[in-house]
């Protein structure tokens, strides 16, 4: 089927590098969804965007459009003298592995999975922690008894973002009900608001009266869908709060934003440094958004029980049980 975005690719790889670009100009491969995906991707765009506000430099990007574009989009950035190469999502480490090691000079990074190898930069979060907050505000502010769980794709980082917001959610509230779907098993599953919003029906159909979307892209049709039935969403990755003022509880967000920035900066400076950089409450990399969009809807005792939970979490107070390191979901 012919796609203008599949022209652009095959010309991206069929370029050489334009007489206004630098050989050191970094650059960033978005995952499957596009940069304006109002979640993950977007998140990325904004340490994008942030970076070439603060150095007045340019930056190189691709969006995938599917997953086997990955592979020769970071080669191809890496051929071209790009310093570092950014992969965002966990579905582009596979070609990360390959590519990585027949460029051993370029600096690469990739968000959400551990590559090992002497040249990538690994961002990692702690996914659990934010979620925690998310399903204590939720079940603070829900009305029936029941609260709703979207994820994406069905794998180990959304499994621990359920736990968490379980945890939380028991915590606020030891009666809470919490029902749960997740919409695929495939990186598509990130790029479904359509049926997102067919899942988050089906949730509310079930008395969810405020439901969090785990899911990139599929997460907006979760939240036109709470919107839509007069109950609450909860936004994740990037502050989503502004999409239906006064509709969404709040955001959940994951600095994603704040890694991409990092990768840029640390490799213009000339500190950059492969390994694995796990981000968390304590040092920024979750937090949870309270702005005008969303300031009627938390009360002084939602504020004062997730200042709290922030607190406690980030002095270690407070343990919220990691899916993925701690073992099954006890929840």
């Amino acid at each position: 089927m012919f796609s203008f975005r599949s022209v652009l690719f095959s010309a991206l790889m069929a370029t050489t590098v334009s007489a206004t670009s630098t050989l050191a100009d970094p650059a960033i491969v978005y995952s499957v969804g596009g940069k304006f995906d109002g979640s993950f991707n977007e998140s990325a765009f904004t340490g994008v965007k942030r970076f070439q506000e603060a150095s007045g430099e340019s930056v190189r990007e691709f969006e995938l459009e599917r997953d086997a574009q990955s592979l020769q989009a970071l080669r191809n950035f890496a051929s071209r003298g790009s310093s570092p190469v950014v992969a965002i999502g966990f579905n582009q480490a596979n070609a990360l592995d390959q590519v990585a090691p027949t460029f051993p000079e370029t600096d690469f990074a990739i968000v959400d999975m551990v590559v090992d190898q002497p040249n990538v930069r690994s961002y990692v979060f702690k996914e659990h922690e934010g979620a925690y907050i998310g399903g204590l505000l939720a079940a603070m502010a829900s009305k029936s008894g029941t609260i709703g769980f979207v994820g994406g794709m069905d794998i180990p980082i959304i499994q621990r973002f359920l736990c968490g917001y379980k945890q939380g959610a028991l915590d606020a509230n030891s009666d809470i009900r919490v029902v749960s779907n997740m919409t695929g098993d495939t990186p598509a599953a990130f790029a479904d608001p359509v049926r997102g919003g067919e899942l988050a029906t089906g949730q509310i159909q079930q008395g969810a009266d405020v439901i969090i979307q785990a899911a990139g892209g599929t997460g907006i049709g979760v939240l036109q869908a709470a919107a839509d039935a007069g109950i609450l969403g909860v936004g994740t990755d990037s502050n989503q709060n502004g999409l239906h003022p006064g509709k969404v509880l709040t955001s959940i967000r994951k600095r994603v934003d704040n890694a991409v920035f990092d990768s840029f900066t640390s490799a213009k400076n000339g500190d950059f440094k492969p390994g694995i950089q796990v981000l968390g409450v304590a040092d920024g990399g979750m937090d949870w958004v309270l702005d005008d969009n969303n300031k009627d809807l938390i009360t002084s005792e939602m504020k004062a029980a997730a200042d709290k939970a922030v607190a406690g979490i980030s002095d270690g107070s407070i343990n919220v049980h990691d899916a993925v390191a701690d073992g099954k979901c006890p929840f």
